[in-house]
């Protein structure tokens, strides 16, 4: 009677401690959105109510309305644009570079593979002024490329990549080799089906950096036409007035493809990340 009691209090602690949890996390999202209905008066006024008294659509048809000063909508397009071209990239190169190191022998791979993991350990902000002359001097500066390029050989993702391929079988490998497949085919035909947990949880993780990249995109961009959707939505913060119903209208959008690519993806989440951190 005394383990079941203990366990009941500690399944009922843990449960506590949980809720409480997701109402810190949950609590910020639901006024954000509450706020995104209310009229800007509203938005400002004391004290604070998190229903709206008067329930408006009318910020999300102002951000959705492209002006020249603030095209929000087109700030939308750059960052999907943008964040789905690198995506795709990193998975592609990734891929390749994780297979490489997984199962391809060549001199000094061990020594040059955890070279390069050490590279994680360097703050990205010491990168910022080197990459900023390199993509000047190459003319990327309010371009689409200087925020695609830069970040495509990810050692993160080279990690989870080579950590799941090693989970895979050789004798599936072998197989398909005696069938006469080259390694290109071994790796297109075999690996890559067998590995998209894996693509999956890399490619929602880096699409999900670079959408909510604000700091350099910041600095590639002088233009206002060139911006992405988080330095945009900035400048609806002003020196003395901040549109704070408009802002969280554009916010609440900003988090509509995460949502969207999150609940296609989840099934492979979970087994990707389990799967990547064992190797056996």
């Amino acid at each position: 009677m005394t383990l079941r009691s203990e366990t009941r209090k500690t399944k009922l602690g843990a449960f506590v401690f949980l809720t409480v949890v997701s109402i810190l996390w949950i609590a910020p999202l639901l006024w954000i959105i509450s706020t995104s209905l209310k009229p800007e008066s509203q938005a400002i006024s004391w004290p604070l109510r998190w229903i709206p008294e008067t329930l408006t659509f009318e910020n999300y048809i102002n951000v959705l309305s492209s002006t020249d000063e603030s095209p929000i909508l087109l700030w939308f397009w750059n960052s999907l644009f943008i964040a789905t071209v690198h995506t795709a990239l990193v998975l592609v190169v990734d891929a390749l570079a994780a297979f490489a190191y997984a199962r391809l022998q060549f001199r000094g791979k061990e020594v040059l593979f955890w070279a390069l993991m050490a590279t994680m350990m360097v703050p990205t902000v010491m990168n910022l002024v080197p990459l900023y002359s390199i993509v000047e001097s190459i003319g990327w500066v309010d371009t689409p490329w200087a925020m695609i390029v830069p970040g495509l050989g990810g050692v993160f993702g080279i990690f989870l990549l080579r950590q799941f391929f090693e989970t895979i079988p050789k004798d599936l490998e072998e197989a398909a080799r005696i069938d006469g497949a080259s390694t290109f085919q071994v790796f297109t035909r075999v690996v890559l089906p067998l590995s998209k947990p894996a693509l999956v949880t890399l490619a929602l993780f880096t699409f999900l950096a670079n959408w909510n990249d604000y700091l350099w995109p910041l600095i590639v961009t002088n233009d206002v036409e060139t911006r992405t959707l988080p330095v945009g939505l900035s400048m609806l913060q002003g020196a003395y007035t901040t549109q704070y119903a408009k802002l969280m209208a554009g916010t609440v959008l900003s988090a509509v493809p995460v949502l969207i690519m999150f609940l296609f993806t989840q099934r492979f989440f979970v087994k990707g990340l389990s799967a990547g951190g064992v190797k056996g």
